[in-house]
């Protein structure tokens, strides 16, 4: 059979296991859930089949929501399996806990440990969902901070955490819109500075800017009948028409509504608490009724006992402003002589100024004596603002996690560029005056240490097949491959790999571009240097064991769709994990497994690249997209001449003297004899013939 039909039957192989069925992740059962619900909270009821669940406080009241993500947001990790988390809410959009279920991300499974991984979800902890999150550091546009909060990422798993962020952001906005009413769904608003207007307490009036609420006995007394509180309020029975409650609520964050309600020295003083509490947004409250806006036990500076706020139908924590105050002149007499304060409220926590909201007034009374029984009764006042006094921030602009990931490394792509660049031209209209340059072999060298430097071990660019099985893995499912965008560097790397595939097959990544690769050609020129005995494998023992790399190949895609948890550890079959990702810096039989290999390639050339490495077989499969024979030819080469061949270390040159495309690892020893007048047995023939005056020498070849 030959190369490329023995190639195309694989391929054929691989698409028939792709047809194997692969199966869903199931959400948690409740008591996997309950176990990991810290107490005093409990888990309540199961409000979806999406795997959304009531957080209950230790008084049985709904505080917040339980949920995993996977299940409403699978996006794919590296393995072409989700990330997996749980996620704890309070009713205001805070998290309480996020924690790690499962993941298969090859560099956490046993690379680097879990331990980093659990430790990057404890950042969000006390963080809301309204706050903007980024995985990495301030750059560009987002370096004034202002808007955005930075999560630190983990070393060499930068674009495994990026996915874990993103799937639970997705999973998190939906929880929102469909069970918290839209908490989070913009940035809350806060008053503009910029608008100022020259306003009277009766203009505030006109447009709505004064929000009154005004309850009379009989209305009271009305709320508490049937009670056992119906009569227990002398004062409503005796003068049913009389004012019970009279409140006037003014939001002063606007400037130019604290300039109409405060006398100038409260206007100072509120400006300066402010500058402080920046963050605050405060509120006049006033009562010119008999009710009252706090009882004899209130101290000031902390919240008020018969007052309260909600919006959306969430709480609002109101707090006491502790500023002493004078209103203006031109404020109505009867609401100087109320009860009044200025209370604030932080809009940190999730309430929003230039929304509607209401305030809310606790009635209370008192039935019996020696041990009387309370009753209460809200009163509400609704809030509307005036929307053109109120702005809300400009959300930042959402940088697809594909634009962070570059911007984060710009210099290393841009670099890394270059190399591509000048490493294209040197493979392509370059090649043969590169491989006939008397430097060629320690230049080759010096790329090769580059790539294992900074493509290797700085840049995190070696291509592994569990990239290629996410990929398989992925499309079978219906998924999405943004997964790849997470990791800029190596999708370059990939980009470069595949589009060698048109012009050289295989050998551009395999001989040029693969750190672990190089590793093994540092280790073959050791071994040479120490003159260790070296291994070579007969001609047919070469060609069978080519083929063990498409078996390990077949098995692993096998073992994608049948057995797909242990993909990763049969991917391990690669050392680059151990040898390039993680700097060999793993558990000692990882470490042995890959020191191994480099000693075996002491002796025996590169043996892991040519008969076990599945990415290789991956390679060697896109090298039939191939569209030239990139390496000249003559009718000398097999017959009568063998030196190509025989110095071939990959066994890639036939006896006929054609090239195993499949097998060639471009390392450009034979297009160097091909053009050597002093190796080539054909030029050396010509040349010899030339000085009887018989021959002429091949155009284009110099005499030596």
């Amino acid at each position: 059979m030959g190369g490329s039909a023995a190639l195309r039957a694989v391929a054929l192989l691989l698409a028939a296991v792709i047809t194997a069925v692969a199966a869903r992740a199931e959400p948690l059962a409740r008591d996997e859930i309950v176990a990991m619900v810290a107490p005093p909270m409990e888990l309540g009821e199961q409000l979806n089949d999406k795997g959304v669940w009531q957080l209950l406080n230790s008084g049985g009241a709904e505080a917040g929501y339980v949920f995993e993500t996977e299940p409403m947001a699978p996006l794919p990790g590296f393995s072409g399996a989700p990330i997996n988390m749980l996620v704890v809410l309070d009713l205001e959009g805070t998290y309480l806990d996020v924690r790690l279920i499962s993941h298969n991300e090859p560099i956490f499974v046993s690379g680097l440990g879990e331990a980093p991984f659990r430790k990057f979800f404890e950042q969000y902890r006390g963080l809301s969902i309204s706050d903007t999150l980024v995985v990495g550091t301030p750059y560009g546009e987002g370096s004034d901070g202002s808007a955005l909060v930075y999560l630190d990422g983990v070393t060499k798993a930068t674009a495994s955490v990026r996915i874990a962020h993103e799937s639970l952001l997705a999973a998190v906005h939906q929880v929102a819109r469909e069970k918290m009413q839209g908490v989070a769904a913009a940035p809350a608003g806060y008053p503009d500075p910029s608008v100022q207007e020259d306003l009277s307490w009766d203009d505030l009036m006109a447009e709505g800017l004064v929000t009154r609420l005004t309850v009379t006995n009989s209305e009271v007394d009305a709320a508490f009948a049937g009670t056992i509180w119906a009569t227990d309020d002398p004062e409503a029975q005796a003068n049913p028409d009389g004012i019970y409650l009279d409140l006037w609520l003014v939001d002063l964050g606007p400037p130019s509504v604290a300039a109409a309600v405060l006398d100038e020295s409260s206007q100072a003083a509120l400006a300066e608490f402010l500058t402080i509490s920046d963050n605050d947004e405060p509120i006049l409250v006033v009562d010119t009724g008999r009710h009252g806006l706090v009882s004899e036990e209130f101290v000031r500076n902390t919240a008020p006992d018969w007052l309260s706020a909600t919006q959306d139908g969430l709480p609002v924590a109101l707090r006491d402003s502790d500023l002493f105050f004078s209103l203006a002149e031109d404020v109505p007499e009867e609401v100087k002589d109320g009860a009044q304060m200025i209370l604030r409220t932080d809009r940190r926590v999730g309430f929003d100024p230039s929304r509607p909201w209401q305030m809310e007034v606790k009635s209370t009374r008192a039935h019996g004596v020696f041990r009387p029984e309370i009753g209460s009764q809200t009163l509400v006042a609704e809030v509307t603002p005036v929307e053109r006094f109120f702005t809300r921030p400009t959300p930042p602009v959402q940088r697809s996690p594909f634009r962070i990931a570059v911007d984060n490394r710009l210099t290393d792509l841009a670099l890394l560029g270059a190399f591509l660049a000048a490493l294209f031209f040197l493979l392509g209209p370059g090649m043969r005056r590169f491989a006939g340059w008397r430097w060629f072999t320690p230049a080759r060298l010096a790329i090769l240490a580059l790539v294992t430097g900074f493509i290797g071990w700085w840049g995190q660019g070696q291509l592994s097949i569990v990239t290629v099985l996410g990929v398989i893995r992925t499309a079978w499912e219906g998924g999405s491959y943004v997964f790849l965008a997470y990791d800029p560097f190596g999708l370059a790397v990939w980009a470069a790999a595949i589009l060698g595939f048109f012009f050289w097959g295989r050998g551009l990544f395999c001989g040029w571009l693969c750190p672990f690769g190089a590793l093994q050609e540092f280790a073959a020129h050791l071994g040479r240097a120490l003159r260790l005995p070296q291994i070579e494998p007969s001609a047919r023992w070469d060609a069978r064991l080519k083929w063990l790399k498409y078996a390990v190949l077949a098995g692993l895609v096998t073992l994608v769709f049948l057995a797909p948890a242990h993909v990763e550890t049969a991917a391990e079959v690669e050392p680059f994990k151990t040898a390039i990702t993680t700097f060999f810096l793993r558990e000692w039989y990882y470490v042995a497994y890959a020191v191994g290999l480099l000693l075996l390639s002491m002796v025996l050339f590169k043996g892991f690249c040519r008969y076990l490495c599945p990415l290789g077989a991956v390679m060697a499969i896109g090298g039939l997209l191939r569209r030239r024979d990139w390496i000249a030819r003559r009718a000398e080469c097999g017959s009568p001449c063998q030196l190509c061949r025989v110095k071939c270390r990959y066994g890639s040159i036939k006896k006929s003297g054609a090239i195993d495309y499949s097998e060639c690892f471009q390392c450009l020893d034979c297009v160097a004899i091909h053009d050597d007048p002093a190796q080539c047995v054909p030029l050396v023939l010509a040349g010899r013939a030339g000085k009887r005056g018989e021959f002429k020498l091949p155009k284009g070849v110099p005499a030596k």
